[in-house]
Formats: structure tokens, sequence, C-alpha cells
């Protein structure tokens, strides 16, 4: 790599663009034939990484971190990166967005425009609400939250206010980011969002699913009800009356995946879940299972059809009181996992 671009590329996790390439002394010629020979490509226009440095990177999430870096390096003027690409690094967890691009605010611009890939957003925003991470100035959690549940609508934004607050960030800054948007546009959705909230939802998975029981018209579910009996403790995701829903993943049936890590096999591990729905069935308790495609059209409302009649039949069966369960409940609370971590950063070593 050549040494007169190695530290900028170094500090821009192995990006440079045209001006700074040429601005170390590169000729014009030297940059287009490390183009034209596949040394280097173009990430955004006036943008390139070499060529070696892009097949190194691991996954998606590194894939945009890097064309969101590429993206504001081509913005001269003073911003913050906002929307799905602050919640990258902040390391909140999101829905996919429909088509994937590079958010910034920029304050004084008038109008939201899209240039190059990259979308500007003029909503204001207050020093308060700027924190630094990873070198990169970007908008804090809660409202970086709003701003999705704005851009995308409240489910997008309910997964990424739990997150949020499963991540640290708190009900009250939730509301505090609200208070500036008070006439703005999508201001109904950001209030509904924070109305339904929770920071006890483990995964995004869980939030859907409490937002679909919420659906079904009966009240909100009590997340993560626990029993225990015969020297054995079950946590079940949702609970509303006498029955429960849990939230299945494919994943943690797969060898090579949890049962692997835990010294059990698929088949064990769906037999050990087998004995669990027994354990919780136990109790008078009626369950529904749910999948990622419930959660979504086509299939949401079939779902919602099936369990609000799987839970009708149960509280026919065994009414809605708990009372009876009191003597079953753990003593303490669940052990909450551990909040993955952001998404690497695609460094680059020359």
């Amino acid at each position: 790599m050549d040494a007169r671009i190695a530290d900028t590329m170094a500090r821009q996790w192995g990006l440079v663009t045209r001006r700074q390439a040429l601005e170390a002394g590169l000729a014009p010629a030297e940059i287009d034939n490390h183009l034209r020979r596949g040394r280097w490509e173009s990430v955004r226009r006036g943008v390139y990484a070499p060529r070696a440095h892009l097949d190194n990177l691991t996954d998606r999430r590194q894939h945009q971190l890097l064309l969101d870096r590429a993206g504001s390096l081509r913005v001269g003027e003073p911003h913050v990166m906002s929307h799905h690409s602050a919640a990258l690094l902040l390391g909140i967890d999101t829905l996919a967005e429909p088509t994937p691009i590079t958010h910034i605010g920029r304050p004084g611009i008038v109008g939201a425009h899209v240039r190059h890939g990259v979308k500007h957003h003029l909503a204001p925003f207050g020093a308060n609400e700027v924190t630094r991470v990873r070198g990169i100035d970007v908008l804090d959690p809660a409202r970086t939250a709003l701003d999705i549940a704005r851009e995308h609508g409240y489910q997008q934004g309910l997964v990424a206010a739990d997150s949020a607050l499963r991540r640290g960030s708190s009900v009250a800054a939730l509301h505090a980011a609200a208070r500036r948007m008070r006439s703005w546009p999508g201001v109904t959705t950001v209030r509904a969002v924070i109305a339904a909230a929770s920071p006890h939802s483990d995964s995004v998975a869980e939030t859907l699913g409490r937002d679909l029981v919420l659906s079904l018209g009966y009240g909100a579910p009590q997340t993560q009800f626990g029993l225990t009996a015969e020297g054995r403790t079950a946590w079940c995701d949702l609970r509303l009356g006498r029955h429960v829903f849990e939230i299945d993943g494919r994943q943690k049936y797969r060898p090579e995946d949890s049962g692997q890590r835990q010294g059990r096999t698929g088949e064990e591990m769906l037999w050990d879940e087998k004995l669990r729905q027994d354990f919780v069935s136990g109790f008078k308790l009626g369950i529904s299972r749910l999948t990622w495609r419930d959660f979504f059209a086509p299939h949401r409302a079939a779902a919602l059809e099936r369990c609000r009649r799987e839970y009708l039949d149960t509280c026919h069966r065994f009414g809605t009181d708990v009372a009876d369960l009191a003597r079953f409940r753990p003593r303490g609370p669940r052990r909450r996992p551990t909040p993955a971590p952001p998404a690497a950063l695609p460094w680059w070593t020359p």
C-alpha cells in the first residue's frame, strides 16, 4: 500500500476519497490504474477501498458500515449519522430497511433528499442528542429509535425502541426525544411506540411476539413468566391469563448452533423442549407457539386467528386467574442475556 495514504486509510476503516489521494500526492493516472487493475474498488462515487480489504469483510453489517462510512466521507458539511446508520454503530437491533440506504442528519438544510445513495435529513437535533461512537458522531439511541419509527412505521420503531431500552436507554429519554417532535410527520407513531416500548424483551422476536399478542385485544402480556417445581424452573416468553406464548427460532435446534455449544445435539434439544412444554402445561396453562413468519403479512392474520382461538379455549378450560401459581413462582428474576455487541468494525491494516 502506498505510504502516502496508508495513515488516512487506517483512520477511515480502509477508505480513501479521490480528493484525499490527490492531496496526498497521487496522480490521477495512478488512482485510475489502481481501479483498472482491480487493486482498488469504488465503494461510493469517489471513495475507494483495497479489493483485498473488501474480500475480508465477514458479514452484511460490515459491508453496510463501510458503505455508510464511505457515504459520510462524501459529505463535506457537518453532519451526524442517523436512523439505521446510527443504529448499526450503536448496536441497536432493527428490522431490515426495505431499501438499505445511508442516513445522515444535517443541521440547516431545507427538506430531506437523497443524493448518491445518502439520505440527508432536515430534522433538527440538539448537542445533547449526539454521541460519539467509534470516532463517528451519531444521534443517541432514543432519538435514533424514534427517527426509525417516523421513517418506517410502528413495527420498525418498536423493535428499535425495545433494543435501545435493553442497551441502557430509558423511557424518560424516549419522552425527551419525542418532545422535540411535537408537530413533526410521524409523531403519532412515535407516541404509540413509546407507550408500547419495554426493556423486558430479550430479542427482536420477543418484541414482535409481544406486539402480536397485544394485538389480540385482551390486554398486555407479561414477559418472562417463570415457574419452578420439582427442582426445575421454566421461563415462558409471554403470558396472558393462563395462556403462554412461546417464540420459537429454528436456529436453536440446529446442531451446529446452540445444540453443540451446550454439548447437546439438535435431537436432544428438541426432546428437552418437549419435556419443558409438558412441565408448563401441567400447571393447567395453554400454550401457543409462534415463529418469525407469524409476525408479518401474509401470515400474521392467520397467526392472530389461531392465537385468539387457542387463548379463548384456555380461558374456557382453565379461566384466567393465576393466583394458585404464586407458590410456584421463582424467588428472583430470570438472568437476562447480555445484548450482542455492535457489529465489528471493518478494520483495515496496510
